[in-house]
């Protein structure tokens, strides 16, 4: 396994808050919790205590790593907000989240998740697609939950909808053990926005 790219301190992790979910995409989040922690990698996600949301902080916290929960006041009172994390940050909105997280990351992980995830993960690709930000982001495709997903961003390319560059928003891991080298694969020059639309 390729050592875990000394430049990035703190990843972003996107996953489902369901806890409905087989065990293959529960023991994928432990093991990724747990390598980031044994890495010293801080964790920054969306502040849930639910599903594999909470599973991910509880066992990063357990392995005496470092995670940054990120909530929107909204769903503190639907009491699904994790008390007992290194950082809790709650703000007014989504959208509030969303850029916190994305300030405080060094790269982005995407594990399998719901709608939500998918928000998330588009966003994160749009904004690199318009040069908002040079961060590496990873689909981690845990029993080929993410093959589907790859077909679709095929298909708008090959419509037109959007350029070859598209494929460079992301890259892809099939386990925590190739994450290190697709961090380091993912392109990290910038894109020109312009590209979209031509």
């Amino acid at each position: 396994m390729t050592d875990f790219p000394a430049h990035i301190k703190t990843v972003c992790v996107y996953c489902g808050s369901s806890a409905r979910v087989a065990d293959v995409y529960k023991d994928a989040t432990r093991e990724l919790a747990q390598y980031l922690a044994k890495n010293g990698v801080k964790v920054v996600y969306g502040g849930g205590r639910v599903g594999l949301m909470g599973l991910l902080a509880d066992t990063v916290l357990e392995a005496k790593g470092y995670v940054i929960g990120v909530i929107p006041e909204y769903l503190v009172y639907k009491e699904v907000q994790h008390d007992h994390l290194s950082e809790n940050h709650v703000v007014d909105s989504m959208h509030t989240r969303k850029k916190m997280m994305v300030d405080k990351a060094d790269a982005f992980v995407i594990l399998p998740g719901g709608f939500g995830t998918l928000d998330e993960a588009f966003e994160i690709m749009t904004w690199r697609q318009l040069g908002m930000h040079e961060k590496p982001v990873v689909f981690m495709n845990v029993n080929e939950y993410w093959t589907p997903l790859f077909a679709v961003v095929d298909k708008i390319s090959s419509e037109g909808f959007s350029g070859a560059e598209s494929k460079n928003l992301f890259s892809i891991a099939n386990s925590t053990a190739d994450l290190p080298e697709a961090l380091l694969r993912a392109p990290t020059s910038p894109l020109d926005p312009r590209t979209k639309w031509m």
